[in-house]
């Protein structure tokens, strides 16, 4: 199979290159020093391509700014403008970026625009050396897509599929191709799909992979190493983010972790003897002795994630030694019931869908996030979202049971579903009022969570 191989600045994806480590700054690009500052700190924290939030005229002219302000400095690092909904934007940022990310979802109003419009994209990233993402998410296809397929994995790979061939009748090879989603079933479920189109075709682009809107803490860390170990265990997958709903350079260690221990793209974990009982569920016993937690996990969600999401077991049995010492019985059994809930077999608790936050977002999206966290800790098997605005909120929360999208300065949208049944709500008012409608709901039994 032909590998195609893209350069962006002075990175090489693809081929037989390494994995790519990539993140994306959560300051307003229009804030110029902001923007500008993080991206020196995620430069040097060891990101090989940050993508800003390019949603009008201004934010490109600030990234013009900003990415002369970085070659002044020296810093050579990629940068990627990230467009939604206009795509006289992403023909503007082409001009300026390193590569665009365009989402077929909602590139132009309609199908012949969309063509109209991606060739002369084509045409201005091949006279200036620009590569484009092919950016595919849950919950934001195009209605053409949905009518056919659904919203679904299948629903997704076609989509890429339909802007690869473009891209193809274009005369352009330098595509970067993403499916991402917040549940790791979907978003690895499509990846797989398209991958074998990839080899019956004879051709593979590179892939970017994502778990979108992870969370944070454990589970984010946990969520993340499981969809992305799935498939980079199976030689699928050429540049990674992890999306977590933190400072972006907490994602930066996260990511090189896991980039690291798949550099040679084959399963590290020789799987152990599984045992199962007559109908028992199979277990998988594993020994870990690692230098400190985080290792722990993630080497661990690593081994054992893809196992638990292939259903291949059903259950761990873990002896784990921190530093020299037997790790805490409770935290063990924490990180169990993580890894199951993120593998899709075990809901412990409430699901969490949160974006990692970008330019567009105009509130406190980590604090938010963790107070939402705290109450609705009891609502085991809900599936709530907390998205930082109504860009993509809306749609990339499609498994949501109710969600908190930000609205506009201090404005947020509760929904349920994907209804929006309070708009313009305070922000300090906000919590009080999802916590309101579940517990409504709940009483007048109109509508109950669809997983655990």
């Amino acid at each position: 199979m032909k590998k195609i191989q893209v350069k962006i600045g002075n990175v090489i994806f693809g081929g037989d290159s390494q994995i790519v480590v990539q993140t994306m700054c959560n300051t307003p690009t229009q804030d110029v020093e902001a923007s500008f500052e993080q991206c020196l700190r995620l430069s040097k924290a060891g990101a090989q391509l940050i993508r800003l939030t390019t949603q009008g005229m201004k934010e490109v002219a600030a990234l013009k700014v900003i990415k002369e302000r970085l070659r002044s400095e020296g810093i050579t690092t990629p940068l990627s403008a990230d467009v939604h909904f206009t795509s006289d934007v992403a023909l503007a940022a082409a001009e300026v970026a390193d590569k665009v990310r365009i989402n077929p979802g909602n590139f132009a109003r309609d199908h012949e625009t969309a063509r109209f419009q991606f060739r002369k994209l084509t045409e201005i990233c091949r006279e200036r050396g620009v590569a484009i993402r092919i950016g595919v998410n849950h919950g934001s296809l195009g209605e053409r897509i949905i009518e056919k397929y659904g919203d679904s994995p299948m629903g997704m790979k076609e989509s890429a599929l339909e802007w690869i061939k473009m891209a193809q009748e274009f005369n352009f090879d330098q595509i970067i191709v993403s499916l991402k989603a917040s549940n790791t079933r979907v978003m690895t479920d499509a990846y797989r799909l398209l991958y074998s189109d990839f080899e019956q075709m004879g051709t593979a682009y590179p892939l970017h992979l994502g778990v979108t809107e992870a969370g944070n803490g454990e589970s984010g860390r946990i969520k993340s190493a499981v969809g992305l170990s799935t498939l980079l265990s199976e030689g699928i997958g050429d540049t990674i983010r992890v999306s977590l709903t933190e400072d972006p350079q907490k994602e930066i260690p996260v990511a090189r972790f896991i980039a690291e221990y798949f550099s040679d793209r084959k399963r590290n974990f020789v799987i152990p003897n599984i045992y199962r009982k007559g109908s028992e569920p199979a277990v998988i016993e594993a020994t870990y002795s690692e230098p400190d937690w985080q290792s722990f996990i993630l080497k661990a969600s690593c081994d054992l994630g893809p196992l638990m999401l292939d259903s291949i077991a059903d259950d761990i049995k873990l002896n784990v030694i921190i530093d020299g010492k037997p790790a805490n019985d409770g935290d063990v059994a924490r990180f169990r019931d993580e890894l199951l809930q993120a593998a899709r077999r075990r809901f412990t608790k409430p699901e969490y869908i949160a974006c990692p936050g970008c330019g567009r977002t105009l509130f406190d999206l980590e604090s938010v996030f963790e107070e939402v966290k705290r109450r609705t800790s009891h609502l085991k098997g809900y599936n709530i979202a907390v998205m930082g605005c109504i860009v993509n909120g809306p749609g990339e929360m499609a498994d949501a049971d109710y969600g908190y999208v930000g609205e506009g300065r201090n404005k947020v949208s509760i929904y349920r579903g994907k209804t929006p049944v309070y708009r313009s709500v305070p922000q300090d008012e906000a919590i009080d009022k999802l916590l309101s409608l579940i517990e409504e709901d709940a009483r007048n039994k109109v509508f109950r969570p669809r997983i655990g």
